[in-house]
């Protein structure tokens, strides 16, 4: 769960999903396994719009702003996030391959007789 950069700082509800995550991922860790536990800014969409809007600026330097204030806080939880796996859905690199999933699943469909995928026709 990824929280929304749309506001100047993380609020109450925020770090309750992510103090169970925590919790978990330290017992793993502590039972030997290697554990993957990134964390992520869900960038896109009207809140992030909406608060841009708000404060009279873009939204590419209101949501970098945000990012940075909820990692600061995050950070002062001692969350044992991966913080080099960090990602936001707002960067270029992130949304060029979702982007480009998405128009290969609207040129296909899977075909149940050949078990396979197949182009659209059109």
């Amino acid at each position: 769960m990824f929280p929304y950069p749309s506001g100047a700082g993380l609020h109450v509800g925020h770090p309750l999903g992510y103090i169970a995550s925590d919790i978990y991922t330290r017992y793993k860790r502590l039972k030997g396994f290697n554990v993957l536990h990134p964390m992520g800014y869900d960038a896109f969409g009207l809140p992030a719009e909406q608060y841009a809007i708000q404060t009279g600026q873009h939204p590419a330097v209101t949501t970098d702003q945000n990012i940075t204030r909820y990692r600061e806080q995050m950070e002062k939880f001692g969350f044992s996030y991966d913080w080099d796996r960090e990602l936001r859905t707002s960067d270029p690199a992130y949304y060029k391959w979702t982007q480009w999933a998405i128009i290969e699943m609207f040129n296909h469909y899977y075909n149940n007789k050949s078990i396979k995928r197949s182009p659209s026709a059109g």
